[in-house]
């Protein structure tokens, strides 16, 4: 088992920069895959960059040039840079971790562990 605790979410000006953070603990070593998705009020929930565990990144449409996904494999720590925010990146953020080699990687399905989600919320 791996749980998940995200942190960092809060409230900012559209333009502003937001760092999201999410604490692995537990069977850390099996984790193959992380991610972050969102999901605003009325949506589904959407991916925003994935990473696998070797550090190589991937980032959806929305999270491209804005985001950056990165990984703290001594503190198992992943995080989310996101910079240049929009009113329209308001949403809860959750991160995500999946034990298995091989997945595809923005379905939400393909994920087995999930943080509670932190609440980011940009104003225009």
């Amino acid at each position: 088992q791996v749980q998940l605790a995200e942190s960092g979410g809060g409230s900012v000006q559209a333009g502003g920069s937001l760092r999201l953070s999410c604490a692995l603990s537990g069977a850390t070593y099996s984790v193959y895959f992380m991610a972050w998705f969102r999901q605003a009020p009325g949506e589904g929930r959407e991916g925003v960059a994935f990473i696998h565990r070797s550090g190589l990144p991937t980032y959806a449409d929305v999270g491209k040039g804005r985001f950056t996904i990165s990984r703290d494999s001594a503190k198992n720590t992943l995080y989310l840079e996101m910079n240049s925010l929009k009113p329209e990146d308001t949403s809860v953020y959750y991160c995500a971790a999946s034990p298995r080699t091989a997945i595809s990687i923005m379905k939400e399905s393909e994920y087995t562990y999930w943080g509670q989600g932190t609440q980011v919320t940009v104003s225009s």
